[in-house]
């Protein structure tokens, strides 16, 4: 398990430690050591009880990693095993490396950097992904990816994956859900296999685990991952975490979790605005054949689902099958009657003084700006008064603030306009029909 170089390595190691450290320590702490396996540039060490490995690692790991490292040539971890758990880590090791690779992790081949959009939204989280797969360890570490359901975060934590893969070739890989990290650490109890788990998740060298919140209220899980980070990040492999809230908001994790979690590099992922929306549904466009969805289809699917990328994708694919298998090509409002069980229903329009004051001056042809003016004209002073009216009925600005709207007018003078209005209501059922028509165009869509 420990290649002959690596052996005589240690034995240079070894020499040179005992002319440097004081004689006593050296026998009692340093000459006893032996080295337990090789792998992945790690060198594990075995020793005897939990205090030897706690003062070990406390006060001689730099020094052990410093000295191997400069005999060696290149970068090297020390980590300390207790002598128990050697049989186990060697029978682990032991095993086909592509079982290994294969064994925890599994990504998906569609998600890529190459596949993923780019928009304002996720422009930085997109950076710092790709900065952490580009140069493993040195850009951020740890990394940690947030954001609503699908947003994108695992579509990145997969792109890292891929993309270490294929330019680091001897990195070992594990993207895991939280929930799997936590069903394996059960089994693990359950079995007595304990020191395997922990073999298993601490001998990887990039760490991808995805909806961290989840470990919320876990108090042995926490317990746990709070080690394996620990190990992972002292033996300098990377580490990436996605949640749906940044670490503050996680409730009942653990402060020492939350804290190791604010090292590295927070960042988030907003919804897509609507130019990324629709370059997505593009995207998706591009790798169909003849494609029965017309642009202002897609831009229909794009504005009318906003907030999440995978009810995105799974409406344009559903109005897709519809073309496909119905050979036609689908409108706006085909798409429309496709989707209703599936598409949020329009919100209330947000109505403002503002648009209001559009409204009205362009129906009787003017500017907003004349409602606000000092003109008591007719055909200027009857559209404000009018525009005063909607204001109350459709808003809860009080009087004195309509006025403020209106070129600072007194609320006399709106709650006047008011009532005035409200009497020809009354009195002429055609000044009715313009207030109707004038809401129906104020609350259009």
């Amino acid at each position: 398990m420990v290649p002959p170089e690596i052996m005589s390595i240690w034995q240079q190691l070894m020499q040179g430690l005992e002319k440097s450290v004081n004689r006593q320590s050296y026998d009692y702490w340093l000459k006893p050591l032996r080295p337990a396996a090789y792998h992945n540039k790690t060198l594990l060490i075995e020793v005897p009880n939990h205090f030897s490995r706690d003062w070990l690692h406390e006060r001689y790991a730099p020094l052990l990693k410093h000295s191997f490292e400069t005999l060696a040539g290149h970068e090297v971890a020390i980590k300390f095993l207790l002598a128990r758990e050697v049989p186990e880590v060697k029978k682990y090791l032991s095993r086909p490396l592509d079982k290994l690779s294969t064994d925890l992790s599994a990504l998906n081949p569609k998600y890529t950097f190459d596949s993923f959009v780019v928009g304002n939204s996720n422009r930085f989280a997109h950076a710092a992904a790709f900065a952490v797969a580009d140069t493993p360890v040195k850009a951020y570490n740890p990394l940690f990816l947030y954001g609503g359901v699908g947003l994108g975060k695992t579509h990145l934590m997969h792109a890292i994956g891929h993309h270490i893969l294929g330019n680091h070739s001897r990195y070992r890989i594990a993207y895991v859900t939280s929930e799997r990290f936590t069903n394996d650490l059960i089994n693990a109890i359950k079995d007595d296999q304990t020191p395997q788990f922990r073999s298993k998740y601490r001998s990887i060298d990039i760490l991808l685990i995805d909806d961290i919140q989840f470990l919320a209220g876990k108090e042995r899980t926490q317990e746990e991952f709070f080690h394996t980070f620990n190990s992972l990040y002292e033996d300098a492999k990377q580490i990436v975490i996605s949640s749906d809230r940044p670490p503050k908001e996680i409730p009942t994790l653990e402060e020492r979790l939350r804290s190791r979690f604010e090292w590295g590099l927070i960042t988030d992922i907003q919804p897509p605005d609507l130019e990324t929306r629709i370059a997505i549904l593009r995207k998706k466009l591009q790798s169909e054949e003849n494609s029965l969805v017309p642009d202002e289809t897609i831009l229909y699917i794009a504005d009318r689902i906003q907030s999440n990328i995978r009810e995105l994708e799974g409406a344009f694919i559903r109005v897709s099958a519809y073309a496909s298998l119905n050979r036609t090509i689908v409108s706006p409002e085909n798409a429309a009657e496709i989707l209703k069980n599936i598409l949020p229903p329009h919100k209330p329009k947000q109505i403002t003084c503002s648009l209001i004051q559009q409204v009205v001056a362009g129906y009787y042809k003017l500017r907003p700006e004349d409602l606000k003016a000092k003109k008591r004209t007719r055909n200027v002073a009857y559209p404000r008064q009018i525009a005063m009216y909607l204001t109350r009925e459709l808003t809860d600005l009080s009087l004195p603030k309509i006025g403020d709207e209106f070129g600072g007018r007194d609320h006399t003078t709106v709650l006047h306009a008011c009532e005035k209005i409200n009497q020809e209501i009354q009195a002429d059922p055609s000044v009715q029909e313009i207030i109707n028509e004038l809401i129906r165009r104020i609350q259009k869509p």
